[in-house]
């Protein structure tokens, strides 16, 4: 419509029953549409770009020569007529095509984030899934040896490994679980750790949370917690802290280790997984930082929500 006004506008001599460009603009919006649905899909989707350059030129010289030649009865030479009229050809269909291809660019942008999105989720769900077998066998062992010793008390382990299976087969499907959840399963897994390396390992686990309503990933720190007791050494000492403070959780994890397997792929793998993660669901709100000295130690730092 802003073409069409500009256009009376300038044409100003002509009234507006009696304007050559009104009874053209019917065959304008034909050359238009037919570009837009028809042509540039066609060229665009052959990739016959020269070819298409070569139609648009085309449609434009017959175009300006029809309104020359029907409509304005103007009279005049064909370098004339391209010279005065060519643009109310050419400026319709330069600004359509230029829609259609903004249109299709951001339709494009749509799909590619869209696949992304489903790519990062299904690589969060087989990131989990190397996580969770771990820890659930680990804490089946456990009821398994104190089965034999203790039958009494093992209900009270089972309960546990309920809970810690409801967490991670439904809970931690979650984006986020709130704190409070999260650390619940990483005292079951201490105890069923406590119970498994007694007069193995020493174990001095602190934990200082001021809120538990606030929200993190799950299983991001049983990667770490896990790892610590999967490679220290027997008779040794593990330590580890996990406090929060105004959104900002730190956790710490030392332990000895037997230099000779640190550098395994077995070793490093389960860091790896978290770091991808971290990656994936707090870009730059993280901090993870492996320190290799007479005790191997792990920090993080997470920007909770």
């Amino acid at each position: 419509m802003l073409f069409i006004f500009v256009s009376l506008s300038v044409f100003s001599q002509y009234y507006w029953r009696e304007n050559p460009f009104l009874q053209y603009l019917s065959i304008l919006v034909v050359i238009v549409y037919v570009n837009n649905l028809l042509l540039l899909p066609f060229f665009i989707k052959k990739r016959l770009y020269i070819i298409y350059v070569f139609v648009f030129a085309a449609i434009s010289f017959f175009a300006t020569q029809l309104y020359c030649n029907v409509f304005a009865q103007c009279g005049c030479s064909i370098m004339k007529c391209l010279s005065d009229y060519l643009w109310q050809t050419l400026v319709p269909l330069i600004f359509f095509s230029f829609i259609w291809m903004l249109y299709r660019f951001l339709d494009k942008q749509d799909e590619v984030e869209k696949i992304k999105q489903e790519h990062l989720e299904m690589e969060l769900k087989f990131l989990k899934s190397q996580i969770n077998p771990h820890v659930l066998f680990n804490n089946l062992n456990t009821i398994y040896s104190y089965a034999l010793e203790k039958p009494k008390e093992t209900p009270k382990l089972i309960l546990m490994l309920s809970d810690n299976l409801k967490h991670v087969l439904y809970e931690s499907n979650a984006k986020t679980v709130s704190l409070e959840k999260e650390m619940q399963y990483i005292d079951n897994y201490m105890t069923f750790q406590g119970i498994r390396t007694e007069g193995v390992k020493q174990i001095k686990f602190t934990k200082d949370i001021e809120s538990h309503q606030k929200q993190i990933a799950p299983l991001l720190l049983i990667t770490i917690i896990e790892n610590a007791f999967k490679h220290s050494t027997l008779h040794s000492e593990i330590l580890i802290s996990i406090s929060e403070r105004n959104g900002v959780l730190e956790c710490i994890c030392k332990n000895d280790y037997d230099m000779e397997k640190v550098s395994t792929e077995e070793f490093k793998i389960g860091l790896q997984n978290l770091e991808k993660r971290l990656k994936l669901i707090y870009k730059e709100d993280y901090k993870l930082e492996v320190f290799k000295a007479e005790t191997y130690k792990v920090y993080l730092v997470l920007k909770l929500s």
